[in-house]
């Protein structure tokens, strides 16, 4: 290749900043069209389409849909949540309930409810997928979970001997499970009872500790 040939790093550098625009144009579109059309009916050939790029640039960047989807809700949680942590008052009950208002406010939101519906179920199908989203997103999430009930174990508001990986669902699993199958109304005032009836198994034997509200 002649010197003239070659490419400057300005030119390098525009490539990057053209193929960054479109990878976040197809996140982005795929997004919207999974919370418009569901799922099911949402194709690579519609995701071109509305990020104005080629199905041949997204086949090269993805190996299905599924995965197109996984990328853009990590876009969204990297967006959202540079430095993320759970709250740390210093009271587990006040902070849980919190973290899972707001859980319940997001799984309500119909912007975010057939995109993730969607990418359940192609976790479900999708064992390659399955494995990415707990190592890229579950996982580092749960990590957040873990290190909060850690700090509050350490504190003493929980077990010594407790196992954080069985908290961790018998808090957040609830929720899911409610959402995903709809077997009653996801409400902050369920995830309220969820956090007092999780936490009196979970705390610390402490003589007269409260029951839950009925």
């Amino acid at each position: 290749m002649s010197e003239q040939a070659k490419p400057t790093a300005r030119q390098s550098a525009d490539a990057t900043r053209r193929n960054e625009d479109s990878r976040r144009a197809i996140l982005r579109g795929a997004f919207e069209l999974a919370g418009e059309t569901g799922y099911a009916k949402l194709t690579i050939e519609a995701i071109a389409a509305r990020a104005g790029v080629g199905k041949q640039t997204i086949y090269r960047w993805w190996p299905s849909k599924g995965a197109v989807l996984l990328d853009a809700f990590l876009m969204l949680s990297e967006a959202d949540d540079e430095e993320a942590a759970l709250p740390d008052t210093g009271d587990l009950e006040a902070d849980l309930k919190l973290v899972l208002r707001a859980t319940v406010a997001e799984l309500a939101d119909p912007r975010f409810d057939l995109p993730l519906r969607g990418l359940t179920s192609a976790i479900m199908h999708d064992q390659v997928l399955a494995e990415a989203y707990v190592q890229r997103l579950q996982g580092p999430v749960d990590d957040l979970k873990r290190r909060r009930l850690a700090a509050a174990q350490a504190a003493g508001e929980l077990a010594e001997d407790l196992d954080l990986d069985v908290a961790i669902a018998m808090i957040w699993g609830p929720l899911v499970d409610r959402w995903l199958l709809r077997t009653g109304p996801l409400t902050a005032e369920f995830a309220d009872h969820v956090v007092e009836y999780a936490l009196r198994g979970l705390r610390a034997n402490r003589p007269g500790s409260a029951a839950p509200r009925k």
